[in-house]
């Protein structure tokens, strides 16, 4: 036998592979694990701890509000609603 290169070894694997199996690896859609230092690491997770209590105040604050059953309307003092109270009609 006559040495094969790595290249070929794995096209022959591969094709060896395809003959046994159906199965298939999905597309890669994200890039590979990369390491990260303990700093960066902390630091994206108390990003996401943030974010998530954020959502979950949210989140609270709307089923809060729909069990109270409370409509949040626009208030402005200075609009048109107050306007109609403030109009002046003569009585001639």
């Amino acid at each position: 036998g006559s040495p094969i290169t790595p290249e070929e070894r794995r096209l022959r694997d591969k094709k060896h592979l395809n003959d046994i199996t159906a199965a298939r690896l999905p597309p890669l859609h994200h890039s590979p694990a990369k390491l990260l230092s303990i700093e960066e690491s902390v630091a994206i997770q108390i990003q996401q701890k943030e974010a998530y209590e954020e959502m979950q105040a949210k989140l609270a604050a709307q089923k809060l509000a729909e069990r109270l059953n409370i409509k949040m309307l626009r208030f402005e003092p200075e609009g048109e609603a107050s306007l109609q109270y403030r109009e002046v009609r003569d009585e001639d």
